[in-house]
Formats: structure tokens, sequence, C-alpha cells
């Protein structure tokens, strides 16, 4: 059967005739020292002049340099982007230049002073260097880390008409090929019960809702839609899609909102770029507001099943002891948990077996093995032979079983129904007359556009993420104190170790395989875990952009070797917690402790990559630190191996600097025994109000220090069971 090809939005190409599109608001000044700084930065790829001529013409033409600075504008730190914006301005002036740049600019003939344009490319490198290595002037520091970050995820990620870009020949790369289905498909999994509010009109949208079973009315005088039914579930990720599921089997109506959009399996592209922008908040630029740490969370129907790396962990006995006795959550200590457990691995096809290992999986057991390390099989939610890179992209194949093909299934097969692109604004309190000192909550408002919904249901459940969720309780008037705080985030730190194509042991492409499918738990001399080593999965853009800038033909030499490099993480269960009230305000420290664990982590992930053989090793420190292994004597290899550490981020008065990374968000309103020790209760129900449940991530009560998928699923189904039974004994009429 011939593919209809990807959905729309995440097919790429390249925009056509649409200069007056761009909003960015950059003058043609600010432009030309912008266009100026992605020339210095980018790599020349020299093994083939005419393959970066065709890159660079086609980032050029492909209007590169206004698509860097609408990124920019679009999903920057605000204090970020105005940092930019000065810099820019100044450099697009010679005075301005002299201030920021120094005597370099100078010359000795006319006009003496040049702008940041008119000079030569290795001034302009010399400049971007120190701004690099910059303790104080810190903004310097933060404008060069946007710039490059931006510039190499555009370049890397742009495609034309033909999802092609043609640097990645250079670079060894290329999207991997999916075998078309010859079944016909009539029917996408979740239609019988989702409503695409892209694809409808206002009158079209009140009639299949109608048609679906929601009672709906018209308020025009307020432009709202009055709605009710007797469940509400704000996200579709692993707490909304169990809940969604569990809610309906029990005959309850339920209406589950997401503000992202719905795709399938023949909709995904693999392509970074739009993947990136469509199916990730904040188009996955999101960070700390210390530019710290770089956070990527789901933002799609299924959240963050439909584009995580597929390991299905167990909570960790250590873990559930305390929970269920410190934290004082009895249910994580009973069979009822272990049982939740069950049913989630079961439901989602979770499997230990692995046919073929990817290659960045190969180096990592290698490496293991010869050092005589356990390493560890990590169960996955596909089957044994799933061999597939891009499921952080949308799994192309469907054989990733993610919420939107399991529990969301569930739940339309049993009458709820889902609402993309639907995003709430705030609950609806009011003051409970059976309990004066809590609030009773009586719904949601959400919008479509600029369409209101007024939502009223027996039960509302917040199942938007712990980035999503406290802001919206607050927004909604709620005041605990535990809500919005003690978020985790499970910080990593990566290492990376090339393995040339002549190491022949090693197959495939380090963008190739199975994500994650082996683990090495770093362990204490008391057998306390202090991190866990896994594989990360990184498209060239991502690559390029979390790599140190050192120089154009360093850059360049990274690239050229990108296919053969495998690139580890060392991942912690931090101590340390940040906070979230308002939406995309992320504030984050780590624990001396937390930094000492990572440090081990990453000298073990370094030795791991040494043994298996790496020509050459290295972290992502800003400098580019990095050592030839081969011929190098191994207390050199050893020394090597002490100078690494945790060291701070972009703002720290440091010369040397990294980006840490988070992929897993636990516990910004999670469960305590009182309204002192937790934003909601064991059942997931706000201390604050009647009616009102969390179901995600946040609710955890610390961080567990593996990957989550299984924990929270499970998590929410005790809690959305628990509800059923609330519902049925008629406590919320």
């Amino acid at each position: 059967m011939k593919s209809k090809g990807p959905h729309p939005l995440l097919k790429g190409g390249c925009k056509k005739d649409v200069c007056s599109s761009y909003s960015h608001g950059f003058s043609s000044s600010q432009m030309q020292s912008l266009a100026a700084i992605c020339q210095t930065l980018i790599p020349p790829l020299t093994l083939d002049q005419e393959l970066h001529n065709q890159a660079y013409y086609f980032f050029y033409s492909s209007s590169g340099f206004d698509e860097v600075a609408e990124r920019i504008v679009k999903r920057g730190m605000p204090k970020a982007v105005l940092i930019v914006r000065i810099v820019l301005k100044l450099l697009s002036s010679r005075v301005g230049t002299l201030l920021l740049c120094g005597c370099i600019c100078l010359d000795q003939k006319w006009p003496f002073v040049h702008k940041f344009s008119e000079l030569s490319l290795k001034k302009r490198e010399a400049i971007l260097q120190k701004w690099s290595r910059e303790t104080l002037l810190i903004p310097l520091k933060i404008a060069f880390l946007l710039l490059k970050t931006v510039c190499f995820l555009i370049f890397f990620s742009l495609t034309d008409e033909n999802s092609s870009n043609p640097s990645w020949e250079a670079i060894g790369y290329k999207v991997e090929v999916t075998e078309t289905s010859t079944k016909t498909e009539t029917k996408r999994p979740l239609e019988k019960g989702i409503i695409e509010i892209m694809n409808k009109s206002e009158s079209s949208l009140k009639k299949s809702l109608i048609e679906k079973g929601i009672n709906v009315i018209d308020d025009s005088d307020d432009n709202m839609y009055n709605i009710k039914c007797d469940v509400v579930i704000v996200g579709s990720g692993c707490g909304g899609g169990v809940a969604g599921a569990v809610l309906s089997k029990s005959g309850y109506k339920v209406l589950i909102l997401e503000k992202g959009h719905y795709f399938v399996p023949e909709d995904y592209s693999g392509l970074e770029g739009p993947s990136l922008s469509e199916l990730y908040e904040s188009g996955g630029m999101l960070t700390t507001q210390d530019g710290k740490v770089m956070i990527l969370a789901g933002s799609t129907v299924g959240g963050g099943s439909s584009v995580n790396w597929s390991a299905c962990i167990r909570t960790p006995d250590c873990v559930l002891k305390e929970w269920s006795t410190v934290n004082e959550i009895p249910f994580f200590g009973k069979t009822e948990y272990q049982s939740a457990m069950d049913a989630v691995c079961s439901r989602i096809g979770v499997t230990e077996k692995c046919t073929e290992e990817g290659f960045q999986n190969q180096v990592l057991r290698k490496g293991c093995e010869n050092l005589g390390l356990k390493v560890e099989p990590v169960p996955r939610n596909s089957s044994e032979n799933h061999y597939c890179g891009s499921c952080c992209y949308g799994c192309r194949r469907g054989d990733k079983k993610g919420i939107d093909s399991t529990w969301l299934v569930d739940a339309v097969n049993n009458g709820a129904v889902i609402l993309s692109e639907c995003k709430a604004e705030s609950f609806i309190l009011v003051n409970d007359n059976n309990e004066k000192s809590r609030k009773k909550c009586l719904g949601l408002i959400a919008s479509i556009g600029k369409k209101k919904l007024r939502i009223e249901a027996r039960v509302t459940i917040s199942a938007c993420g712990s980035l999503l969720t406290p802001p919206l309780l607050v927004s909604s008037g709620l005041k605990n104190q535990n809500i919005g705080t003690n978020l985790h985030l499970h910080p990593a730190l990566l290492v990376w170790g090339y393995f040339p194509e002549s190491m022949v042991e090693f197959k495939g492409k380090s963008f190739e395989g199975g994500i994650i499918t082996s683990l090495h738990k770093v362990q204490s001399k008391e057998s306390n875990t202090q991190a866990i080593v896994e594989v990360a999965a990184l498209g060239p853009a991502s690559f390029a952009a979390l790599s140190p800038w050192v120089s154009r033909q360093d850059m360049n030499e990274k690239m050229m070797k990108y296919s053969r490099t495998a690139v580890l993480f060392a991942l912690v269960k931090d101590q340390g917690f940040g906070e979230v009230r308002n939406q995309g305000c992320v504030n984050y420290r780590l624990t001396e402790v937390d930094k000492e664990n990572l440090k081990t982590g990453l000298r073990r992930a370094l030795r791991i990559l040494i043994g298996a053989g790496a020509v050459e090793v290295g972290t992502f420190r800003s400098d580019g630190q990095k050592i030839r292994c081969k011929g190098t004597k191994n207390e050199d290899l050893e020394e090597f191996i002490d100078t690494v550490a945790a060291v701070g981020g972009p703002r720290s008065r440091s010369e040397y600097w990294t980006i840490y990374c988070s992929a897993h968000q636990m516990g910004s309103c999670r469960m305590g025994s009182n309204e002192e020790g937790g934003a909601v209760d064991e059942y997931g129900e706000c201390w604050e109000a009647k009616g009102l449940f969390v179901c995600d991530g946040s609710v955890l009560p610390t961080a567990i220090g593996v990957n989550p998928m299984i924990t929270i699923q499970s998590t929410a189904y005790c809690i959305s069971q628990k509800i059923g039974e609330f519902l049925k004994n008629g406590k919320y009429l």
C-alpha cells in the first residue's frame, strides 16, 4: 500500500515565500550580526567541500537565519532573548562591537573600528571562544549558549520538500526507512472517541460532542459551551490515560483534555526538527531559569509515553519502603500496588527480551563485561525484536505500546471522549457548605481558540505532569506550600566515546536500534545505588546543540564522527529539588551529594567506554574535555578521569560549565499524610479542594532513581481505582 506520507505538522520542509510571516522582530542590522555568528559557528564539514557548500547554501536559501531568529524568540527564556537582542544590536555598530569584543575589532586603517560582521572569520571565532569562557560578563556567555544551541538545532534539522538535509550525507546520518504496512487501516485507534479541534468548526465541535454522549449547552452571551460529565481529566499521558481507562470501564462518562495533537504511526516522520517542535513541551527547548538543565517532556496525545525511550522498570523495593514508611503512604507497601504494576506491565506488553541490541547498547554491555561490571537488561513496552532508534520522535512501526495505543484505546472503547488541542485554564472552586475549611471543585474552564468551555464534573483530575499541574493549581487559587515545590528532575550528565567503522565488533550507527535495552547501576560500598548508566538518543541536531563548541574545526571533527559516537549518561536519584509555580518557570538546585553521585556516575561511564575499546572519549564540558585512548598509558587515562566532575551551569562564574539534562520530572505535588507534608493525600485528592485529584508523576513523594513510566502508571491505577470507589459510594454527587 502506498503511504499517504507524514502528518503535515511533522513532515518538515522549507517555508516558501514567508519573509512576511516571521515575527522575531530583529532588524536587518541585527540579522546581519546573527548571520555572521552562525557562519562562525557552523563547522566546515571539510571531508567533502562540495557537500559543505551544498549544506550551507541550503541553510542560507531556506531562510535559515530567520528560522534561527524565530526559534530564539518563540522558545528562548524571555530574559535570554532580551540579552540576545541587545548583543545583536550592539554588534551591528562599531562602538557596540568595541564594547563587547575589545581591541580585536581595531584596525590601523579606516574606519579603524570594525563591526562584528566585518571581522575576519578567525577573529569572530576568537570572540565566540572568549564569550564561552566568560567569567565576568555572564550575559555574553548566555547569549553565546542560546545562539549556538539554536543555530545547530536549525542547521542540522532543517529539511527540504524531500525530507532531506545536505549535511546529513557528510556526517553519515539518514532517517530510518520503515516498511509500510500492507494492511489497510480504516480507522485510527482513537477515532471512536477523539475530537481533533484543528479539524472542527464551532458548530461541528458541538455536534461531535453531543454525538459522543457529552451533554452540551451553548451559552452564546459568554461565547461558551457548558458541558457536563462524570469525570474530566486534564492530560492524556501516563496518569490521565490510565485514569481515563479505569474510570470509563467502571461506567462513568469521562472527558479527557489534551493541549497537544493526536498522531498515529503513519503520521510520524522520524524527522528531528518538526518532531521536537510538535511532540515536546516548548519544542524541546525548555530549560531551568538558569539555563543549567535542559528539560524534555512530551506534549501530545499519550504524553511522554509517545516519545519516551520505552524503558519499563518497576519501582525499586527500597523506594516503596521509603514511601510507605518515611512518607507514610501505606498503599505503596501493600499488595495492591504490586498488583497495579502487574496490571500495567500486562496492558502495555512489557518484555525483557531483546533479540538485537543497537550500537550504543552493544558498547555499554561490552564495556561492562570487559570490566567485570554487572549489566542488566531493560524491559520495554515493545516486541523483543523492536529495533527502532527514533521512537523519541514517535514510533513509526507502531510497535511501542504507549498510552495512545493502549489505555486510551480502552477508554474510548468504554465511551470516553478526548478533546485534543484544548487547554485547561483554571479549576472551578467554590465554598463547601459541608467542610468550611475546604473548597469544593465543580470542574474547570478550558479554551479552544477563542471559545471557552465550562466543564462541570463530579470529579476533576489534573494529570498534565509535574511541570504543568502545579501552575494550574496555583492559578486556580490553591495555596498549599507543597504545590510546585519538591520538584525532582533525575539530572543526567553525558559522556561520549568514538568507535570507528573499523571496529566491526560493534554493528550499526549511533542512531539505530532500540534506544535503551541495557543499564548499569553504580553502587557504593554500602550497596546503595549512586547513579545508573544508560545510553542516550540524540539526533544530529540535538547532539550538535548539546556538544561544546570549542572551534569550527573541533565541531567539524565531532560531527564527522557522530554516526559512530556512543553517548552514555549518568542519572541520579536527586536529593536536591526545585520549584515550578508558573508555567515554563522552573528553578532547580543540586545538593553536594547529587554532584558527588553524578561525578561517580560520569567517571564510571567513561571507564565503560574505555573498557569497550573507544579510541577517544570525552565529556560535554564547555572546553571540550577529551582524551585519545589508543596508545595512552593507563595512569594517564586515570589522571584524565580524575579531572571529571559535575561542574556548574552557564551562569556559573567558571570558565568550564556544562548543560544537564532531564527527561523525568516528578514530586511537585507530592502525596503526604497531612497538609504540611504534601499537596495531596494518599488517594491523590487535594487537601484544599474536595473532588479535585492529581494523577500524574507530580504526586510521587520523592525521586525514584530509575525511568518512572511504570511507577507513574501504577500510581495512577491505584488512585483511579480509589476514585471509582468514591464515585460508586456516592461521595461526589
